[in-house]
């Protein structure tokens, strides 16, 4: 076997992890955040898995003094300090470490560099192979040796990269590696607080190297050295010198390598059972422990998701598990089917169907849910229906596979589902309402859907049934994958299944349902978010179930024409790239575009790369090139019509139902924190609307047939009006009162000049900075957006500041308020936890301000549209209208309308929509109205 040796820079790795999910923190049900410890395992597992070292150990820094310190009391001194939620994370990666059986090594009074390049070295003068792991650029000084590498783990969309003595070389644009520390020493490094020679940079001290080779020989002959480099050089010398010394990995630690104490063994999996299952590492558990990993419960003691204990007579038992090759656990066990007492009975007969309904009337209550042959409520038929009213007991009814005969089993329950007075259960309720549509059945009372109640009272995170049992129970459900087997080609459906397997699995769901649902009402309570949960989400997912339901109308016709369109368009464009480049290549690729672009038409000379060496070619640096060069213009129009060919012209088509003849999305009114709806399948929260090519394809959306036309309805600057309203501001909403153009007043006020004075240009920026503040942007963000210098980007916000004073205010009181009470809630109340908020890390605390600022406006204006979708589709069943509402997408509302109701319509949206939330500080609320034969004409 080769001789393979893995160093982990234990630190670097911990935080780039922690780093990478800090817009998507996982969370366990305590309130622990995770990041580091799964990111760190994520990338432990695939390099044992992907390179399969022979050896490896992990490096760790300790906190006694190294020699740097004391040579240079400032060295690190300006790093911020560390995040409490990183520091707590430590001691549990190191218990993962030992579980794997990689020994952490660390030595007082040196840094984990010094231990690496030691060991590195010693390795590699064994005969080994060496990847030092890690994203320091430092650790290239120690490719002096053969066979010793760096291994930069892939981030943030960035692939791994294996770096050679010849690549270091070629990034520091240096003859020898050696010369890394003669770099660093000059340059500095802002970082470790090394301060170099001030005013000389990476290119200018590549530069000095070329000409004299070392710092020592640069400072002998700084004398010679003309100009103001010359006087830098001169006067830098004592920090130069300093800067070296500070810079050099020290490769003679008191560490020795021993093969056998660094060999790759057998993991200790009972350690890492243990581990995983205090992290909540359900998924990873199983696949790094196997399928039958279980998650272990403290006894007796259960929490919620802020950490609270919450009282359960559920009984843990303690029970022998085994994991993988002959490793048995001692565990607490999670309770599932087999050890929990239950009574799940088999309805099967129309007899028995009569008197379970004769039955179920009695409650107020009922738990619900359907068994189907699909994932797609518009396209399955039932297969069976649960129903559960009491803890431990459920009601499984299979439907027969012949429509006539389950219509008329169905139809035996109609004096349950007309029954105003009953309140239906469910998990994801939206799903069983729209199958029961398509048999002609709707459930006429009030809902409680716990994956709703779930969101309202924790809106971040996962919520499927069978995690939430895990959490809040101590109960671990069947999943369907033991029924219908794994995702994939050959995965059956619920016909396949013997119907008393079903009826435990379907049973099983609906009992556990409702007693999550007893878990969630109190909360709702305790956590005040009934009004959000009452007023708006809950009566939503009735709505989003006729909005799906119905569909929307594609013009395949159109779209197929298009294709060829924009086929035929993007092929000019490319063509007039190769044409300007002066040969052809594959445009596709953002290597090969950026060395045409700018090694061989040298475009911009200080053109930036990307961390894995190669030109950066996003749409931002085409956008500024294009300015002056047409093959970067002609290089946007291409991607803009392959990206609407692919993604939407293309797909669309594929996503009609055979059903139906209509595209039906799927609205996800649980995921986004702000309470913003997204949808899937298609997304058609994305349909373009900023340029003319991507808006032609909102003429693919069109009525049902010729009696019918399309009426969209948009908020005006709902989240501006918003902003005006939650401040206070006097000078916003005397603007929105007074139906001036925002932006243009904005201006006005920011430049101190009078409204008719306003120059295009000048609106522009004010527009920015209107729509910058809602997200927290800052000088250096507008600088950048505008293309404008951070001074008069910082003059602009002040001056801002100083007209909108209300604003500014509103700001710092939501994140006074947010420090205080640990979250920030909408008009409506709901409401967003915010957990780093008081963080002593400055990058972290900051992206928890700018939440703090930006949910309360976004998710207002969230629940003001869902508001005036329940009350429009209220008023559209009271009159009961043959006119529907098929879409939403952000502020805009689309309507499939008869053309004999077309008025009664306008009347009913716009005023449903303006009054659905009336705004504090009486700020009007306006929404515009269009007709049209299509999306786009309506739009």
């Amino acid at each position: 076997m080769e001789k393979k040796l893995f160093l982990l820079d234990a630190l670097a790795l911990i935080y780039r992890a922690y780093y990478a999910l800090i817009r998507n923190p996982r969370v366990t049900s305590t309130g622990k955040n995770t990041n580091a410890q799964f990111g760190f395992t994520n990338t432990l597992v695939e390099l044992l898995n992907k390179y399969k070292p022979s050896h490896m150990a992990v490096c760790f820094d300790t906190h006694a003094p190294t020699e740097r310190h004391i040579e240079f009391e400032a060295y690190k001194a300006n790093r911020q300090e560390t995040p409490e939620d990183l520091l707590a994370a430590i001691p549990e990666i190191k218990r993962i470490i030992e579980g794997f059986n990689i020994p952490v090594i660390e030595s007082d009074g040196y840094e984990a560099d010094d231990i690496i390049g030691t060991l590195a070295w010693q390795a590699a003068d064994a005969g080994y192979s060496v990847f030092m792991v890690t994203p320091d650029k430092d650790y290239g000084q120690l490719l002096t040796k053969p066979n010793v590498f760096i291994y930069k783990p892939a981030y943030m969309g960035n692939k791994e990269e294996i770096l050679t003595a010849e690549k270091i070389c070629q990034k520091w644009d240096i003859a020898r590696v050696e010369q890394v520390i003669d770099i660093l020493g000059l340059m500095g490094d802002a970082v470790d607080n090394i301060p170099g020679i001030a005013g000389v940079g990476e290119k200018t001290a590549a530069k000095l190297l070329k000409e004299y080779d070392s710092i020592e020989n640069i400072l002998a002959n700084a004398d010679n050295i003309k100009g103001a480099l010359g006087e830098k050089v001169r006067a830098g010398k004592e920090n130069a010198i300093l800067s070296k010394r500070l810079a050099t990995i020290i490769t003679d630690v008191p560490v020795t390598f021993h093969e056998r104490d660094f060999c790759v063994e057998a993991y200790n999996k009972e350690a890492l059972a243990e581990v995983f299952s205090e992290l909540e590492f359900r998924t990873l558990g199983k696949r790094i422990l196997g399928e039958d990993f279980k998650m272990a419960v403290p006894e007796n003691v259960q929490t919620d998701l802020f950490g609270n204990v919450v009282e359960t007579k559920t009984k843990i038992t303690k029970t022998t598990t085994t994991i993988g090759e002959n490793v048995t656990i001692e565990q607490l066990e999670i309770k599932n089917i087999s050890n929990t007492p239950h009574d799940y009975q088999l309805v099967d007969s129309e007899e028995k169907i009569k008197t379970l309904v004769k039955n179920l009337k009695n409650y107020k209550e009922i738990c619900f849910d359907t068994e189907t042959t699909g994932t797609d409520p518009n396209n399955v038929e039932l297969v069976g229906l649960s129903f559960s009213v009491k803890k431990g007991e459920a009601f499984y009814v299979p439907i027969s596979s012949d429509q006539k005969e389950a219509q008329k089993q169905i139809d035996l329950f109609d004096e349950l589902f007309i029954n105003e007075k009953i309140v239906w259960i469910g998990q994801n309720l939206k799903y069983d309402i729209i199958v029961m549509k398509w048999y002609g059945k709707s459930l006429i009372g009030k809902i409680f859907d716990t994956m709703v109640a779930h969101y309202v009272i924790e809106p971040e995170g996962r919520r499927g049934m069978d995690l939430l049992s895990e959490k809040y129970l101590g109960y671990e459900p069947v999943p369907i994958e033991e029924l219908i087997g794994k995702k994939g080609k050959t995965q059956g459906n619920m016909r396949d299944v013997p119907v008393k397997n079903i009826a435990e699995y379907a049973g099983e769901d609906a009992d556990i349902t409702l007693q999550l649902k007893d878990v969630f009402a109190p909360l709702i309570v305790e956590k005040d978010v009934e009004k959000v949960f009452e007023k708006s989400d809950i009566p939503l997912v009735k709505v989003l179930a006729n909005i799906e339901f119905e569909g929307v109308r594609i013009d395949e016709e159109f779209l197929n024409n298009y294709s060829v369109v924009l086929e035929k368009d993007a092929k000019i464009f490319e063509e007039n790239v190769y044409q300007a480049a002066g040969l052809r290549f594959n445009l596709a690729s953002p290597k090969q575009l950026g060395e045409v672009l700018f090694d061989k038409l040298k475009l911009d000379e200080k053109a930036k790369k990307t961390k894995t060496g190669q030109y950066a070619t996003g749409e931002d640096v085409l956008t500024k090139l294009a300015v002056q060069h047409k093959i970067a213009d002609d290089i946007l129009s291409f991607r803009e019509l392959t990206k609407l060919k692919n993604t939407y012209v293309d797909t669309l088509p594929q996503l009609i139902n055979p059903r139906t003849g209509r595209v039906h999305t799927s609205f996800n009114q649980t995921l986004v924190v702000t309470g913003r709806l997204s949808s899937n399948n298609p997304n058609l929260q994305n349909i373009p609307v900023r340029t003319e090519r991507g808006k032609e394809i909102r003429k693919a959306f069109i009525p049902r047939d010729e009696n019918h036309l399309l009426i969209s309805a948009d908020y005006s600057q709902v989240e501006l009006r918003v902003v005006a309203a939650i401040s206070g501001d006097k000078n916003m909403s005397e603007a929105f009162k007074s139906g001036a153009d925002i932006h243009t007043a904005t201006a006005a006020k920011v430049y101190g000049i009078d409204i008719s004075d306003v120059t295009k240009e000048q609106r522009y920026k004010a527009k920015s900075v209107n729509f910058g503040i809602i997200y927290g942007q800052g000088a250096f963000g507008l600088a950048q957006n505008l293309g404008i210098s951070r001074t008069e980007a910082k003059e602009i916000i002040d001056n801002y500041k100083t007209e909108f004073s209300g604003i500014a205010k509103y700001m710092a009181d939501s994140i006074a308020f947010a420090q205080k009470n640990g979250y920030v809630q909408t008009l409506l109340g709901r409401k967003a936890w915010i957990r780093d908020i008081n963080s002593s890390n400055f990058t972290v605390k900051g992206f928890a301000e700018r939440i703090a600022i930006n949910a309360p406006i976004q998710g207002s204006a969230a629940d003001m549209i869902k508001l005036a979708m329940i009350k429009i589709d209220a008023e559209l069943t009271k009159r009961q209208l043959e006119s529907k509402m098929i879409l939403q997408v952000h502020d805009e509302l689309l309507f499939d309308v008869v053309k004999e109701e077309i008025e009664e319509i306008k009347a009913i949206v716009l005023d449903n929509m303006c009054n659905a939330m009336p705004l504090p500080h009486d700020v009007p609320v306006v929404a515009e109205l269009g007709v049209g034969k299509n999306w786009l004409e309506a739009h």
